[in-house]
Parts: C-alpha cells; sequence; structure tokens
C-alpha cells in the first residue's frame, strides 16, 4: 500500500469524500502539458496493476501497468513520441487539505486522435526490459543482478542491498549460463524474482521493486463500501515446491508435513541449475518456507475504491456474505478515473488440484544437451566495477566443462579509463637572443643559448596480463600494454589446447597496473571461451574456494627495541662460506590485539569411493567367506570333505559341519568321489 497519512486512511472509510484527479504529460524535449478532472472524458480513465496471471498465485512475475485515458486537448499526437504520462488522485483528509496519491509514472505507446479527444494509452517502465539479454554468463548476488539489468535499462532499482540480502536466498551468488532460456532482461528479473520467492513490478515514482506476499492486514472493506462481491469456500494454501532438475531430468518436490495443500511450481529456472545439490534444496526450501505465509481467500469486487491498493496488499473484509477472520490479498486492480474500483485475488482449490499438484512431482524437464560437431559459446560479464593497481586484481572467471578430448578459444575486450601517474621531464632548448643597437645606427647583437626546460607530463601506464587455468599460472606468456590517460580497450586472446574429456575447468584473468591505476566499469568486461565439445553442465570437483578481506591494521603505542650485532665472515676455500647470527629476546610492551571471530558456512560433501578387485590385495578380509574372482562378494556354496572312520564292520565316512557361523543353511548335497 502506498504510503499515506492515518487523516487519509480515515478520510477514505467515510461515507463521503471529496476529491479530484490531476495529470501532467511530458514531451521528449521536457515540455509539460498539465491536466485536470474537467479535461477528462468521462468513464474513460483507469489504471490496471497486477502480480498474478488469471487462475492462481504466481512467483518471480513481471507484469507492467497499463493506464488508458481520453483527454480533450489540442496536443499534436505526433509529438508524443518518447513522451511521460503522470496521474494523481487527490483526497480532502479535512480542513481543506488535500492528500496526493500518485499513480505512477506511463510511457505513452499509443496515441490515437478525434475531432475534440486524444485517447492515450500507456506502460510503466517495465516495458523497458524486453530489451535483449546479450549477457549469456554473468553471476553475482541478486541486488548485482538486479542492478546489472536497471543500468542495462535506464531504470532506478528501488530496493536496497540490506533489503534483498535479507529476503530468502538473497545473499546467495546466483550464475547465469550459456545454455538458457532468457532472451530479454525482463525474463531475467522474473527468474530472479522467483528465486527469491517475490515478483517484480514498477512502482509510483518508476522504479523497480521487488515485492514480497504477507499476511499483514492494511485496511478493511466492510459491506458499505462494496457494490457487488463473490467469495470462494476455501483457503488457498501451499505446502510444497517443485522445480525441474535440468542435468537429473527429474522435478525436486520439497514439502511441509503435512503436505496438503497446492504445489508452487517453478518450472525449470535457469538459476536453479548448477551447484551442488546441497544447496539446491536449501534455496527451494528457502522458498518454500517464504511462501507457506499464503493463506488467501479468493475473491472478486467491485468497490468505491481507493487508489492507495497495491498489488499483494493484504486485506480483509466484512460484514455482508464476507468472513472477517480471513485474510485475503490483491492480485490484481483495476482503478476508475471517478469510477468504481474492481479488486481480484485469484486461487486454486487444494481439495480439487491435489492430484493435479502430486503429478508436478513426475515433471520431466527438456534438457539441452551438445551435439557432436556444435561449437559452444561460455560467455561472461562483469557484474561488480574494478579498479586496477599495483596488486593482481581478477577481472575474468569463465568455468567450463569438456565432454571430450578439444580446444577451445579464450576473447576477451575490456573497456578501461586509464589515470596514469604525472611525471616531472627535463629538456635541453637552443635559442637565439637578439639585443637591439644600443646606439642609433649601430646594428643588433644576436647570442645562442641553451636552456633547461622542466614540466610535468602524463608517464607511462603499464597494464600486465596474467593467465589462469585450472589454479595453474601460465609463466610464458605475460600480454603488457603501454597507456597514457584516457580510455583503452584491452583485447585478449589465448588458445586453450589439450582439454581432456570430462573434466571441469576454470580460467581466469588476471590484471594488474604499474605507473598509474584503471578502472573498469559495470559490463564494461566481455570473455568468451568457444569451442567444440564444451558443456556448462559442471561436475563439481570437491574444491572449496574462500576469500575474506581485512582492513588494514593499525599498532599504536608499538616501540622499538634497537640492538646490535657483529657479523664476522671468513673466506674458506672450497668450503662456501657461512655466518650465524642469534638475536637475544626483546619484549614489546603495549601492544594489544583485539579479538575478532570469523565464519565459513561449508555444505557437506558426499563422496562415493568404488572399490574393484583390483585392489583385493589392499583390502583386509577372509578368503573362506569373500569371493574376489569378478568382484567382491560372500561365499553361497561350502565344500567340506569327509574323513574315514572306525566301526566294526564294513567302512564309515563322518562329516561334521560348524552351522553356527551361517545365518541359515538352504541346501545339502552329497557327492562321492
Amino acid at each position: 500500500m502506498y504510503a499515506v497519512s492515518d487523516a487519509y486512511k480515515k478520510a477514505i472509510q467515510d461515507n463521503t469524500r471529496s476529491y479530484y484527479w490531476t495529470g501532467k504529460i511530458t514531451l521528449a524535449d521536457g515540455t509539460e502539458y498539465p491536466f485536470g478532472n474537467k479535461d477528462i472524458v468521462k468513464g474513460s480513465g483507469y489504471v490496471t496493476r497486477q502480480c498474478c496471471g488469471s487462475n492462481e498465485i504466481e512467483l518471480g512475475t513481471v507484469y507492467a501497468a497499463e493506464l488508458g485515458i481520453t483527454l480533450l486537448t489540442d496536443i499534436d499526437r505526433y509529438s508524443l513520441t518518447g513522451a511521460t504520462i503522470t496521474l494523481s488522485f487527490h483526497l480532502d483528509i479535512g480542513d481543506g487539505v488535500y492528500e496526493e496519491v500518485p499513480m505512477g509514472v506511463f510511457e505513452i505507446s499509443e496515441a490515437n486522435r478525434t475531432i475534440k479527444c486524444l485517447e492515450i494509452k500507456a506502460y510503466d517502465y517495465m516495458l523497458r526490459f524486453d530489451a535483449d539479454f546479450d549477457e549469456k554468463v554473468t553471476n553475482g548476488v541478486a541486488f548485482d543482478l538486479l542492478l546489472l539489468a536497471c543500468e542495462a535499462c535506464k531504470v532506478e532499482l528501488a530496493n536496497t542491498k540490506e533489503e534483498l540480502s535479507a529476503m530468502p536466498n538473497g545473499s546467495y551468488v546466483l550464475g547465469v549460463y550459456t545454455e538458457n532460456d532468457i532472451e530479454t532482461w525482463r525474463d531475467l528479473i522474473f527468474y530472479i524474482a522467483q528465486v527469491l520467492g517475490c515478483f517484480a513490478q514498477i512502482d509510483r515514482t518508476g522504479k523497480l521493486k521487488l515485492t514480497k506476499y504477507g499476511y499483514t492486514p492494511v485496511a478493511d472493506i466492510p459491506d458499505t463500501q462494496r457494490f457487488s462481491s463473490s467469495f470462494s469456500d476455501f483457503i488457498t494454501r501451499y505446502t510444497a515446491v517443485s522445480s525441474t532438475n535440468v542435468r537429473t531430468k527429474t522435478a525436486e518436490y520439497y514439502a511441509l508435513d503435512p503436505d496438503d495443500g497446492l504445489t508452487m511450481n517453478l518450472s525449470t529456472n535457469p538459476l536453479l541449475q548448477f551447484g551442488l545439490a546441497e544447496t539446491r534444496k536449501t534455496l527451494l526450501t528457502n522458498i518454500l518456507s517464504d511462501i507457506a505465509v499464503i493463506r488467501y481467500v479468493p475473491f472478486d469486487s467491485t468497490t468505491i475504491g481507493n487508489p492507495a491498493f497495491d498489488p499483494a496488499d493484504v486485506i480483509t473484509f466484512s460484514g455482508g456474505q464476507a468472513d472477517a477472520k480471513q485474510i485475503t490479498a490483491v492480485t490484481s486492480i483495476t482503478i476508475k478515473v471517478n469510477g468504481k474500483h474492481s479488486l481480484k485475488c485469484v486461487g486454486k482449490n487444494p481439495r480439487l488440484t491435489q492430484a493435479k499438484s502430486k503429478n508436478d512431482k513426475n515433471i520431466t524437464g527438456l534438457v539441452n544437451q551438445i551435439e557432436a560437431g556444435k561449437i559452444v559459446v561460455h560467455s561472461y560479464l562483469n557484474a561488480s566495477p574494478y579498479t586496477i593497481g599495483s596488486t593482481d586484481t581478477e577481472i575474468v572467471s569463465i568455468e567450463f566443462a569438456s565432454n571430450e578430448d578439444t580446444d577451445a578459444q579464450f576473447f576477451a575486450s575490456i573497456l578501461m579509463d586509464v589515470k596514469a601517474d604525472e611525471v616531472t621531464k627535463t629538456g635541453q632548448a637552443t635559442g637565439t637572443i637578439t639585443l637591439p643597437a644600443s646606439t642609433s645606427g649601430g646594428s643588433a647583437t644576436t647570442q645562442d643559448e641553451n636552456f633547461t626546460l622542466t614540466w610535468t607530463d602524463d608517464g607511462d601506464a603499464v597494464i600486465q596480463v596474467t593467465y589462469i587455468i585450472n589454479d595453474n599460472v601460465l609463466t610464458t606468456y605475460y600480454p603488457i600494454e603501454t597507456w597514457k590517460s584516457g580510455k583503452h580497450i584491452l583485447n585478449l586472446y589465448y588458445p586453450l589446447s589439450g582439454l581432456t574429456a570430462n573434466t571441469y575447468n576454470t580460467f581466469r584473468v588476471w590484471l594488474k597496473m604499474s605507473g598509474g591505476s584503471a578502472s573498469v566499469g559495470r559490463a564494461q568486461a566481455i570473455a568468451t571461451i568457444s569451442g567444440q565439445g564444451l558443456s556448462a553442465n559442471k561436475v563439481w570437483d570437491g574444491r572449496l574456494e574462500f576469500s575474506d578481506t581485512a582492513a588494514l591494521v593499525r599498532f599504536s603505542g608499538l616501540k622499538s627495541v634497537g640492538y646490535t650485532a657483529a657479523v664476522s665472515t671468513e673466506l674458506i676455500t672450497p668450503t662456501p662460506a657461512a655466518f650465524l647470527d642469534s638475536l637475544p629476546l626483546f619484549r614489546a610492551g603495549g601492544l594489544s590485539i583485539a579479538a575478532f571471530t570469523d565464519t565459513a558456512k561449508v555444505d557437506p560433501v558426499v563422496v562415493t569411493e568404488t572399490i574393484n578387485v583390483a585392489d583385493k590385495r589392499k583390502m583386509a578380509y577372509s578368503a573362506v567367506y569373500v569371493k574376489v574372482t569378478d568382484k567382491f562378494e560372500l561365499q553361497t556354496a561350502y565344500a567340506y570333505k569327509s574323513a574315514e572312520g572306525t566301526i566294526d564292520e564294513g567302512r564309515m565316512c563322518r562329516l561334521t559341519v560348524n552351522t553356527e557361523q551361517f545365518a541359515s543353511v538352504t541346501g545339502l548335497e552329497v557327492k562321492n568321489g
């Protein structure tokens, strides 16, 4: 709900209200055309917003708000290219004071003119994210990826980094890899919002905002403010979540106990496809815990209206056929200018859709398999800016798997803003000095002189590139460039030959600069690795990487203790020279060290080891009970030989078998011979 005063909340509930509407059209050149109630054709103005489709609650939605209005104006419709329109509701909250509620910022997409009227249809900034998403590989937390999308499409981000980090999965690093169905930035925002358990919308100030479903009511709508309404006799609630795992070709299903509600099907989210199984399980269970608060009664109602309502606002209904104890949420809203408002909450019946939801457990995802001879391109885009200085800075990191023995190529193009250190330069100059004649009629005197000139100028900024493949630094090839201050492009190439089959590889690029510094902006480092027989399906090799940055620690009150020592050397041939020195113990007083703690989260790793009969000599076992012919297995047939015994007449063989060593004896066979 838009932030309004308590006086507004009280006035909007009164039986009578005094209000009016205003708006403004702003052309691309900055020209403004304000309009008011008298300029709006009756029954023509509306604003629609929604966060779900027409059937059920959804996660990750990226719906655009729509504004339609017909104005009595003579504005040229052809001048509205690139124009924006705003609309505001003004309510009398007492003593003639009107409080304004903005309805949003919309970009005009269609304008039709009649003789006296201008018919306008406009949409909010969500349509800007329909631009092509050509950064096929990048990674970062949700805030970094959303900020990357906003900068690419020129829309501000309303959520702070702290707000997004507090959401489920907001602090996890998400990766976008080549094999995905992300075509536009809007698709990327959809998948990010889905992982965070929320939906995306453009707020009333024109900023991208991610919003969660809640359970705390913001308002009550009594029957005196409803023209018509219908309520469902069930509660929409979710107790399970399902997501297709591309690598295993199955749908993973996680549920609460008891599992008697609906299943939220996340389909094939590319941000949930890579990494450890335990990490994927954690992400999905976090989403499940977040949507478990949804317990809404679906409804459809026409009301007097409150323009401050937003999608996902939790409200209650009282009076008439409504159950005041139940809550519901606005999933779509249509606001009529000077007219009625329509509110709606969609949702499915857990009892009627339970069978279908359980079938979602067995959904099989479509898998992108590499084909023989197909060239696969893994691309990378930096999601954060970098500053290059005298120490190595990792600027590119690409992870890829090779399915066969193959070769690949690395290309990169990095835009850099270089600032070289100033240096003092000196030089010699030769000139001729002409002295005028001292007397009339005399001749001028000339003299050659040498001058020493000193000035400051940009020095040489030298950048060095280091390649690292699978943590091995390539020491035989260090590309080096020498630049002056200004903007430069660093183009890199390296052939990756001899990649072995079924291996997981990491290629990194480090940069460092001497004689200056350089900055690399967000999305200004583009790199690719291409070749045949490559795949984005990573096989984790058990490596965990941790990095931490500690602030500079200053020691105050530390006194240095001077000492002297005598060193003597003697050259003895052919024995090499050597010397030994010892320092007495000295104490440094007044030094205090603050305690600090650090934590590292390590997901459990399950390691499966296969033992073959080739290792039988390394194993401890009894050959009586274990067979090792083709594989390790228990003996099931035992042979015992009898011994001849003594009797009065004839011959007798006797055999005694201890059966206590066996769990059971299923058969006995006696043979002569």
